[in-house]
C-alpha cells in the first residue's frame, strides 16, 4: 500500500466486536480539503502511525500512538497521548477533549471533521450527520480540484 495513503483501516478494527451494530453508527472522520472518510467503527480507537494502532495515519509527522477517540456520554472524546506534534481541536491543542460534531481534530498536521450524530451513538439507532457541502456527485472531480477550465476556449486558439 501507498506509503502517502492518508488512512489504512488495521485489519482487527472489524465489525467483530459489534455484534450486529451498524458501524456507521459511530460515525466518521472527514478530511479537511478532500479524500476518503475514515469511519469510527467501535467506541474506542486508538490512532497513530503504527500497523498496530486502529486507525493508521501514515504520515511522518503523526506519532506511533499518537491519539484516542473513545466514546463518553453518546459523544466523541479525544486524548492525546503524549504525540510530538500533538492534537489539537478546533485549532486549539489539547491533551483531552470532547468532539462535538462539526468540530475540527488535528492529528499532527492533519484536519479532519467529525460527522457523528450523538442521538444515536448513545445506543439508539445508527448513522451520522454529514455537512451538506460533503455531497462528492454534485460537481465533477476535476471541478473539486480547482482544476476544470471554466471557460471553454476557441478551437485553434492556445489557452490563456
Amino acid at each position: 500500500m501507498d506509503q502517502h495513503r492518508s488512512y489504512a483501516p488495521h485489519a482487527s478494527a472489524g465489525l467483530r466486536d459489534l455484534g450486529d451494530t451498524d458501524p456507521s453508527s459511530f460515525g466518521e472522520l472527514q478530511p479537511v480539503g478532500g479524500g476518503d472518510p475514515i469511519p469510527l467503527l467501535k467506541p474506542t480507537l486508538l490512532v497513530g502511525r503504527r500497523e498496530s494502532c486502529d486507525i493508521v495515519l501514515r504520515f511522518p509527522n503523526v506519532s506511533g500512538t499518537h491519539c484516542e477517540l473513545s466514546i463518553a456520554d453518546g459523544r466523541w472524546t479525544v486524548k492525546d497521548l503524549n504525540s510530538s506534534n500533538g492534537t489539537k481541536v478546533n485549532g486549539t491543542r489539547i491533551s483531552e477533549g470532547q468532539l462535538d460534531p462539526g468540530d475540527k481534530v488535528s492529528i499532527g498536521r492533519h484536519e479532519y471533521e467529525v460527522c457523528y450524530d450523538p442521538a444515536r451513538i448513545g445506543g439508539v439507532g445508527g448513522g451520522f450527520t454529514r455537512s451538506p457541502q460533503r455531497d462528492i456527485f454534485s460537481k465533477s472531480l476535476l471541478a473539486s480540484a480547482g482544476l476544470e477550465n471554466r471557460r471553454p476556449s476557441k478551437p485553434g486558439r492556445p489557452r490563456p
